[in-house]
């Protein structure tokens, strides 16, 4: 079934003379502009395409069509649409819908969610640089006259900007021929370099047709009596041609061991050709469906269950303990819709967990799955999107960007670990939270949507209880197994002979030598990077300190640095006190660099690894070390959240959280409920197969609530607790919050604007208003910070007009000339 856009808000006979259309153009305009369609381009214009238009003296943009209108917008000159730049649509009527809810309910521009949500190679503007593809070549006999001049000038100068494109060309026009060759891979566009990537040209090595004759090839081989290096060449393509169909040139040349000199040779002989093809960045497998295991009877049950829940509600939430083979049953769902000829998202939070996923999908569903997240290139993500929308790829597997793509025919969403904060954008705008937006879209479908978790986020799990969703639970693991015995360690009994904190515990070194010895894995869990936090002067206590933000520094030994993890400024090492001028610094607490250094040296002969932003910031670097772990290359593998979340590793036997103290004491009403999914995710690595595994948990309160309730693996006492709270402070699920943070370079400033903006709003919501004060780290990347905090009544109502009353404030501040740069930030059900 393909999509089509319909013309929203107007009637269905085309434009007359004098035509409108409301653009949104990838800036951060409050509300979308209209351009005037010319008659030449009457026939063009849809929604859904792009067209270029121009803002102001001379910027210019690629901007999408949202609607066609008869009338003109009063009060304004339209300026005419210069171009279309697509022949059919970009993106459909849902996710122009999409885009539309996500600015209303975030508030923020259309064009920050268009930004979010198109690649770059979508996103033109006047300040576009373009860059020459290489890999191209330099034949340019396939190009048009245009074509042919911007390809010449690129080929000599490497990249041009969009306005020297305009100068060669003497035209103004020249968005189309652009994408022509962008279309054509003669150029890209430079956000598209930021990372490496693959090539996208491959050279195939073909035998000249002559010797397709076996007698010729016959003769041609007998009668060989020169270069026996060429002969072994054309011997070894003859086998590869036999045993894998097609060969690449750079196979050939490794896995026969000659030179490019030896294959030109041949070339020259007219014995081999080569041929330069297009390839797909991404490689798929042959599309079909493979299910080849059965569901437990207690996976039977949830399965069937999910089913009749999604044809009551149009939200399900699936509440499985960790191991409890989740993944099984959004297999046989995305099976049953597959064949229904519908697509499916399957979300998932993090990055590093797509890998492991996307292995166990692919085996069931070949080439009909795709990922899509950050990570990829722009090009990359092009291909991506071209290929959702012509519904070539039914299973989307991504993290939160991946419900931008144009969806033809969405039939079910999976939300894995839906409760995880990394679904919530922080910076830029738009703050969307990926969960609650993939619920929306699915409604513009019709669709059907699926959460899943352990550990339900609380306002998840209350809709569930309370019947707004429908609620499947899985309460056994696989097989039966027991959840991990968790044993607490009270580091307040072990004395440090230079009283620093406890790292490595002797019941903990002990476990992990019983575990090894048993050819047995460990994981251990510190929510910290760095070798050490932060270091202080033994003589006066004073602690070195980003220049740029309130924060203590973090030591990063195998750089040699001191790092912020706010700003990202490095620093050199600093041996002398700036106070007092003593060289005696004692390092506090410990982050995973640290750790790998202790495991080193107290077990030897075991192979560490590290699991953090440090060492996984390559785009495949987080499938080798998970490969390699499965692999049992590495026997203990410690790193922060990323070795929590939803990887199955068969192997591990103990799990260790080396300071739960750090996960317990945030300002945050969330705390509890995070340090409980957190530690409960954490300990549903141990004993995933056969064997139960243990768990330890380093800490100084052994007596807190949270450690109780994830002893005895009980979420609903959790649940139950945090509910009492949440209603007696009136925070969510029993409110919606709304956060609002005030920056400037003085503080003076901010504080002001901050007490004069929230003044004016407690006039008409001072009962919900929570502030203004200086949050916990009251300066970042230089700008002093001021925050306010709305506790609003789950009345849409209410929630709609306060949200209006916000951005009008904002204007009204901006008004006065003192406050005219504070940078005010809206963030909706913040995390």
């Amino acid at each position: 079934m393909s999509k089509s856009i319909s013309n929203i808000e107007v009637s269905d006979s085309p434009l007359g003379a004098g035509g409108y259309a409301e653009i949104i153009i990838p800036a951060a305009l409050p509300k979308n502009y209209t351009w005037s369609v010319p008659a030449h381009l009457l026939e063009s214009v849809k929604p859904g395409c792009r067209v270029e238009v121009n803002l102001g003296k001379s910027k210019k943009y690629a901007g999408i069509v949202k609607k066609l209108l008869t009338n003109k917008p009063e009060f304004i000159e339209t300026k005419d649409i210069l171009n279309v730049l697509d022949a059919e649509p970009v993106v459909f009527e849902e996710q122009l819908k999409l885009w539309e809810w996500i600015a209303a309910y975030y508030m923020c521009s259309e064009g920050e969610v268009m930004a979010a949500a198109l690649p770059a190679h979508f996103k033109l503007s006047s300040e576009t640089i373009i860059v020459y593809n290489e890999e191209y070549g330099d034949d340019f006999s396939a190009l048009d006259h245009d074509e042919y001049i911007v390809g010449e000038a690129l080929l000599i100068k490497k990249e041009l900007r969009l306005t020297e494109v305009q100068e060669l060309l003497d035209s103004a026009h020249v968005y189309p021929v652009i994408n022509r060759l962008i279309n054509k891979k003669v150029c890209f566009v430079w956000e598209a370099l930021k990372q490496t990537y693959a090539p996208k040209k491959e050279t195939y090595v073909l035998l000249n047709p002559d010797f397709d004759n076996e007698d010729k090839l016959s003769e041609l081989l007998n009668n060989w009596t020169k270069a026996p290096k060429q002969m072994e060449l054309l011997l070894s393509y003859l086998h590869l041609v036999k045993t894998e169909g097609e060969v690449i040139k750079s196979s050939l040349l490794k896995k026969s061991g000659a030179s490019d000199a030896q294959l030109k040779g041949l070339v020259e002989k007219n014995i081999l050709r080569l041929e330069k093809r297009t390839v797909d960045r991404i490689k798929y497998l042959p599309k079909n469906v493979l299910i080849d295991f059965e569901l437990s009877e207690a996976q039977q049950k949830a399965f069937e269950q999910a089913k009749e829940q999604l044809t009551l509600k149009s939200v399900c939430l699936l509440h499985g303990v960790t191991s409890s083979g989740k993944t099984n049953i959004y297999i046989r769902l995305i099976e049953e819709y597959i064949k229904q000829g519908k697509q499916v998202l399957y979300m998932l939070p993090e990055i590093a967990l797509t890998s492991q996923v996307i292995r166990r999908l692919q085996k069931h569903f070949g080439g009909y799955i795709g990922i899509y997240h950050s990570r990829f290139s722009q090009n990359e993500r092009v291909e991506i999107w071209n290929k959702v929308k012509n519904g070539e790829l039914r299973v989307i597997l991504g993290a939160r960007s991946s419900v931008f793509l144009p969806y033809q025919n969405l039939g079910m969403i999976i939300c894995d670990e839906e409760n995880d904060t990394s679904y919530k954008q922080q910076e830029p705008a738009p703050r969307y939270n990926g969960r609650d937006a993939a619920i929306y879209f699915a409604s513009l479908f019709d669709a059907k949507v699926l959460l899943g978790s352990g550990t339900p986020s609380v306002e998840s799990y209350f809709n569930a209880s309370t019947g707004k969703y429908g609620l499947v639970e899985l309460p056994v693991r696989y097989g039966d197994l027991k959840l991990p015995p968790l044993e607490i360690v009270d580091t307040r009994k072990i004395i440090q002979k230079d009283r620093s904190k406890v790292m490595l515990s002797p019941q903990l070194v002990e476990a992990v030598n019983e575990v090894l010895t048993r050819g047995k894995q460990v994981i251990l869990f510190q929510n910290r990077r760095g070798y050490s936090p932060y270091q202080v002067c033994s003589t006066c206590g004073w602690i070195p300190q980003c220049k740029y933000c309130d924060v203590s520094l973090t030591f990063h030994k195998l750089t040699n640095k001191l790092v912020c993890h706010y700003c990202g400024t490095t620093y050199p090492p600093v041996h002398t006190c700036a106070a007092c001028g003593s060289d005696k610094f004692t390092q506090r607490n410990f982050g995973t660099e640290k750790i790998e250094e202790q495991l080193q040296e107290t077990f030897p002969d075991a192979k560490v690894a590290r699991m953090d932003m440090d060492t996984v910031r390559g785009k495949n670097a987080h499938d080798v070390l998970i490969q390699q772990f499965e692999q049992k290359r590495i026997d203990i593998l410690v790193g922060t959240q990323m070795v929590v979340k939803g990887l199955d590793f068969d192997n591990v036997d103990l799990v260790g959280i080396l300071d739960a103290d750090g996960l317990l004491h945030f300002a945050d009403f969330r705390v509890n409920e995070r340090a409980f999914q957190l530690m409960e995710q954490v300990s549903g690595r141990a004993g995933r197969k056969e064997e139960t595994g243990k768990v330890l948990v380093q800490t100084s309160q052994p007596s807190h609530p949270v450690l109780q309730f994830v002893q005895q693996h009980d979420y609903k006492m959790m649940f139950g607790e945090e509910l009492k709270k949440r209603k007696e402070f009136s925070y969510p699920p029993f409110s919606r919050i709304i956060h609002i943070s005030f920056k400037h370079k003085i503080k003076e400033v901010v504080e002001r604007a901050a007490l004069v903006y929230a003044d004016a709003m407690k006039i008409k919501y001072g009962q919900y208003i929570v502030g203004p004060a200086e949050p916990v780290i009251g300066r970042i990347r230089n700008q002093y910070l001021m925050e306010l905090l709305l506790k609003l009544p789950r009345d849409g109502k209410t929630i709609n007009q306060c949200k209006k009353d916000l951005l009008e404030q904002v204007a009204i501040l901006h008004q006065h000339k003192s406050f005219r740069s504070v940078t005010v930030v809206a963030d909706v059900d913040a995390v």
